[in-house]
């Protein structure tokens, strides 16, 4: 063999060394790659066990960190990869629900449940996928990303969620620690508040991991700072009690959403409510569920009529959860609504409609197809922005019907007149899933918020009544028909976060995110 035919044969074996050496290298990557993105995904999964029914509270911070420390050493891209399948699999393990309310109760096809859950959950990844994005591409990585940039960016989007496009404000970070000190934060800066305290100490995680000596003492104490000041709060009652306490029923009938709405269910239906309803005469106030009556209530006024006669002469007034129809301009507006007949009948109507369930956004020939599937095809019409407290029971009642306690900062237009709050629900849509303990940890949330007493009148659970520091006072069992028995008293005063909303917490991000942006432009001069 000539010495340039070596030569040729030993210059391919080194491309193809080469060549394979490129390669592995490429397939290490692409491991790594998925790697990190299957971190995210079950980190975020993790992430929904924080909330209730689990309540694993610490999670809330350190899954927040474990995505953070993802972020670190990627490109922005990368950073918006990892933030999606982190939400996504928040999401996905935290509204599973979703399936048992379409599916199986709504009877929609699998392929059409799986497309609106996935879609739903995908649009609610990309907060966090912008989330690092964001971060990644303006803040370098260090003390300005780790405890102000990421934070507030993270923070104003969780924010943004809330509202946006009628918003989706299910597990905001806030939530998981309901019962833990950091509520105690709630009544002055409300659940982005809270959830502001959670972000800044994952924050503070990464930098006690990555920073310098320096960075880590001021990692260490903003991570103790928010715990010595709930534990200092724990000594101010923000409101006070303003009567006597009220006697309450709640009227858990426990009617299978399948059943509601057929006409061969409603007489036992109607019997069931009068019987419960008729067991609690003598106390105060006697509450029921969201669209508890199975027709709307202007085809049932004898029925209701002989209930309110009855509750008035054994000193007893009643709070229903009930859908009307209203005659404007020679056409039909339906209301869910709540009527309390006290001393004379007050309504309140639903504002916050829930999208693509209560009112369909859709043309006609689009909401006709939805009616050939058996899905929802109606809308309801929304109440008045500002409407007035429910008079009743010698309360001056903040009512929400349903989804609407889960916006903070939502019932604040009925302070300070408003003494208590009632919450009216049916979440017999969702079965016996974990939706039912995250709606009344929010309801939780709501009451410590406002330093009010909390109603929550459900058809099959959770329902109960909730103080002011956002303590269980009484709570009914899930899926059974159950007559709870507790009081509640009116409260006078207002809470820093009833006077400014979620004003002082989106207040606090946007200045967090100002001091990193200048961090950033100080450091690109110099």
């Amino acid at each position: 063999m000539s010495a340039e035919r070596s030569e040729q044969i030993a210059s391919r074996l080194g491309r193809s060394r080469a060549a394979l050496a490129r390669a592995a290298v490429c397939s290490g990557v692409r491991r790594a790659a998925l790697s990190r993105y299957a971190l995210a995904l079950g980190s975020g999964a993790l992430l929904s066990c924080a909330f209730a029914p689990f309540q694993w509270w610490p999670l809330a911070v350190l899954c927040p960190a474990a995505l953070m420390g993802l972020w670190e050493g990627v490109t922005a891209r990368a950073a918006a990869g990892l933030g999606f399948w982190f939400g996504f699999g928040m999401f996905a393990a935290g509204t599973y629900w979703l399936y048992v309310a379409i599916h199986t109760v709504g009877h929609a096809p699998i392929w059409l449940t799986l497309v609106v859950a996935a879609a739903l959950m995908g649009l609610m990844a990309a907060y966090h996928a912008l989330t690092g994005y964001v971060g990644v591409r303006f803040f370098p990585a260090g003390p300005v990303r780790w405890l102000l940039g990421t934070p507030a960016v993270w923070l104003l989007l969780e924010w943004l969620r809330g509202w946006l496009l009628s918003g989706f404000p299910w597990l905001s970070l806030g939530y998981t620690q309901t019962g833990t000190a950091l509520a105690r934060l709630a009544p002055l800066a409300g659940v982005y508040g809270v959830s502001l305290v959670l972000l800044s100490g994952a924050g503070a995680l990464v930098a006690l991991v990555r920073g310098t000596a320096r960075v880590r003492v001021v990692a260490a104490a903003v991570l103790a700072a928010p715990w010595l000041a709930s534990a200092a709060l724990g000594h101010i009652a923000w409101t006070h009690p303003s009567g006597a306490p009220v006697s309450v029923a709640i009227v858990q009938a426990d009617i299978p959403q399948q059943d509601k709405w057929l006409a061969a269910h409603s007489q036992r239906i109607l019997e069931r409510y009068q019987r419960m309803t008729e067991s609690a005469l003598g106390t105060k106030l006697i509450v029921w569920p969201e669209s508890a009556l199975p027709y709307p209530i202007n085809n049932l006024l004898p029925y209701v009529e002989h209930l309110d006669r009855q509750a008035r002469a054994r000193g007893s007034s009643l709070v229903l959860g009930t859908q009307r129809v209203a005659i404007h301009g020679g056409h039909y507006d339906y209301y869910n609504s709540i009527l309390a007949l006290g001393k004379r009948a007050s309504w309140y109507d639903k504002v916050h409609l829930v999208p693509l369930v209560e009112f369909i956004p859709l043309p006609r020939f689009v909401r006709q197809w939805l009616a050939r599937m058996n899905l929802p095809s109606s809308s309801f019409t929304p109440g008045r922005a500002h409407q007035r407290p429910l008079p009743v029971g010698g309360l001056e009642l903040g009512p929400t019907v349903c989804y609407e306690v889960a916006y903070g900062g939502y019932m604040l237009r009925m302070l300070p007149r408003a003494n208590a709050l009632v919450n009216v629900t049916d979440d017999a849509w969702f079965g016996n899933t974990s939706e039912l303990p995250q709606q009344f940890q929010m309801a939780r949330m709501r009451a410590q918020e406002e330093g009010r007493y909390m109603i929550v009148a459900t058809d099959d659970g959770v329902s109960g009544v909730i103080g002011p520091q956002g303590q269980v006072i009484a709570r009914a069992p899930t899926m059974a028909p159950y007559l709870l028995r507790s009081a509640v008293t009116p409260m006078r005063g207002m809470t820093p976060f009833a006077r400014v909303g979620n004003g002082l917490a989106i207040g606090l991000a946007g200045a967090g995110l100002a001091a990193a942006l200048t961090a950033r432009l100080l450091r690109r001069r110099t």
